[in-house]
């Protein structure tokens, strides 16, 4: 049975770049990084007594809401830039994938940041090097647009 499944594997990825590699490595770090906010996300939870299944406090409820909204809303960013940062690598890193797996790690690396200046309780601080980000996912979709270029050019 892993025989049959070994041969799949191997006829699917020999059209991949061997560098390709670095592509998934860099999304399972992000994956990483995904469960460690999750995490915090449950500490603050804990810690701001914000029970489930409630997504956000309530100001009028508690006085700690905006230090757990923080926590919550750096988490919840990185949840809805994940599909685009996912799919821009995939993609992107067809062609490009040493570029793509640079800018993935910078992209990772200044999510991490996002997420610690915005658990601060102060927004602003979340893009102090939060913001270098949105640089690193403008790279990936020049990448992936070659990509697509390329492809139509055969």
């Amino acid at each position: 049975m892993f025989s049959s499944i070994d041969s799949t594997v191997a006829a699917a990825t020999q059209f991949l770049p061997t560098e390709y590699g670095y592509v998934a490595l860099v999304l399972v770090f992000y994956c990483f990084l995904n469960f460690w906010m999750g995490f915090q996300v449950g500490a603050a939870r804990k810690k701001y007594k914000v029970p489930y299944p409630t997504l956000y406090a309530v100001e009028s409820e508690n006085k700690e809401a905006k230090l757990f909204n923080c926590v919550q809303r750096g988490h919840q960013n990185s949840l809805e830039l994940m599909p685009v940062f996912f799919m821009l690598m995939i993609v992107g890193g067809l062609k490009h994938p040493c570029v793509c797996a640079v800018l993935g790690s910078l992209f990772t690396v200044t999510r991490f940041f996002y997420f610690k200046g915005y658990a601060t309780g102060d927004p602003q601080k979340r893009l102090a090097i939060g913001k270098y980000g949105f640089l690193a996912l403008l790279g990936l979709m020049v990448c992936t647009i070659s990509f697509g270029i390329n492809q139509l050019r055969g």
